[in-house]
């Protein structure tokens, strides 16, 4: 087998943070995310910076229990441009 390059040791890298409360953190994320208001203004935020957003919604299709919400990705960039045109439109 090939050996990996050997690091140069030039470079610190963390170790993460250590000792944090597991069941704490998913209680925080767990509220972040069903208080749904600040969720969406957040995404809302990144859209206009032009940033990549993932928008949960219900799934139409009822029957498909396994999925109960469907994930759609929103292209930041492509949200501006849509924004922008529309503005210009509505000015005129």
């Amino acid at each position: 087998m090939a050996k990996g390059k050997k690091s140069k040791g030039t470079t610190y890298v963390s170790k993460g943070e250590v000792g944090t409360n597991r069941k704490l953190t998913n209680a925080i994320r767990r509220e972040y995310i069903e208080n749904g208001l600040r969720r969406r203004l957040n995404q809302y935020k990144a859209l206009r910076k032009g940033k990549d957003v993932v928008l949960t919604v219900p799934n139409p299709n009822k029957s498909d229990t396994r999925a109960r919400f469907i994930k759609e990705r929103v292209d930041g960039k492509a949200y501006l441009k849509r924004m922008a045109s529309t503005k210009s439109v509505m000015s005129s």
